[in-house]
């Protein structure tokens, strides 16, 4: 076993040497120290809109920083484990051996944060829910993805804002706008951006037949002021009206709620999280300028998304992926071929595998 550990050091070594290369572990490094001298500064918290970007920018290095630090350290002392055992301590080889495990799985959170290279990847995502073909049972099953995104971005310890909420007519949900805030959370949930399927025995059907619903996802990065993207006042219908939704923080009782339709596009924005319209007016053109510069980027790339225009209804042949609960349990998607048997756990916000099946292909 002392023979096996020697060179699965080595080549860990070279291996963590090319991603220190690769992900620009010393210019990370700079930029932290920055950003900590920074946060140093006995005026530091007089501005809180830039101490909470010095916070973020410093948690998402930190992201990248502290798996490479790990690793550095356990292969530090699976070495000095193993000249120990060469000296003759007892269970020195399996204290080896079980650093080196730490350094696998070190090497695997290492590498899904050199797939989130992207420019945005690491900031905040605006993520839209619209029910599709299929009514209640759509508006239902918009409500059980929500419920699934919500609860994957607890599981990363993501902040959760809900900028517009317009409820079912008898169920579920019509549309719902979140802005999600956290370390590379556009990085991570840009592989939902399309068609979700679900076939169920609907709960809605006296007779207990086999439904399939459809929702479209839509994902773009939330983006800094700087980016230049240019509005014209004229190409604006902007509307007023009183918040709807379940109650409690979604419901105003003034016309605070602000819809903003970009004319040329027909790309449409709303906001009602606010009780000042000013404010939700502020945060809908944010997400306005968000939608339009990613739809700029799929422009560029001669790939516009289905959900600006070229997309097609919201409904069979379009899906992304499918969550299948009758008469089998399958989640499959159909970009990777990543599947899942336990679908109640993928509803309940365990999506990592078709995010990293999705990064790896599209590295």
């Amino acid at each position: 076993m002392q023979e096996e550990l020697k060179p699965k050091i080595d080549s860990f070594r070279e291996q963590l040497t090319e991603m220190k290369g690769y992900l620009e572990i010393d210019a990370k490094r700079a930029e932290l120290a920055r950003l900590e001298a920074v946060a140093a500064e006995p005026e530091f918290w007089n501005d809180q809109t830039k101490a909470q970007a010095n916070i973020a920018a410093t948690k998402a290095l930190k992201m990248v920083l502290d798996p490479f630090d790990a690793i550095d350290g356990a292969l530090d002392d699976a070495e000095v484990m193993l000249e120990l055992a060469e000296a003759g301590e007892d269970d020195a080889l399996a204290e080896a051996a079980a650093e080196l495990a730490k350094v696998e799985r070190g090497f695997r959170s290492l590498e899904m944060q050199s797939l989130l290279g992207g420019e945005f990847d690491g900031n905040g995502a605006y993520l839209t829910l619209h029910a599709g073909a299929g009514g209640t049972e759509s508006c239902d099953w918009a409500d059980m993805l929500y419920r699934m995104f919500t609860r994957y971005a607890e599981r990363k310890d993501f902040k959760v804002q809900v900028l517009d909420y317009q409820a079912g007519d008898e169920a579920g949900i019509k549309s719902v706008s979140i802005l999600i805030s956290g370390a590379y959370a556009y990085g991570l949930l840009k592989s939902e951006r399309g068609v979700h399927r679900l076939v169920r025995i609907s709960p809605y059907d006296s007779q207990s037949r086999r439904h399939t619903s459809f929702v479209a996802a839509d994902v773009t990065p939330e983006i800094d002021d700087d980016i230049d993207i240019e509005i014209v006042e004229s190409d604006l219908r902007i509307d007023t009206y009183r918040a709807q939704g379940a109650g409690g923080q979604h419901v105003n009782t003034t016309d605070s709620a602000v819809r903003i339709v970009h004319l040329p596009t027909g790309v449409v924005v709303q906001c009602q999280a606010e009780r000042s319209q000013h404010k939700n007016k502020a945060a809908a053109m944010k997400m306005l300028k968000a939608r339009l510069y990613e739809r700029e980027q799929d422009l560029k790339r001669q790939a516009v998304d289905q959900l600006y225009g070229d997309k097609g209804e919201i409904a069979w042949g379009s899906q992304i992926r499918s969550y299948v609960l009758q008469p089998y349990t399958q989640v499959k998607d159909h970009r990777t071929d990543e599947v899942v048997g336990n679908a109640a756990g993928v509803l309940d916000g365990n999506i990592d595998p078709f995010i990293e099946a999705y990064l790896k292909k599209n590295r």
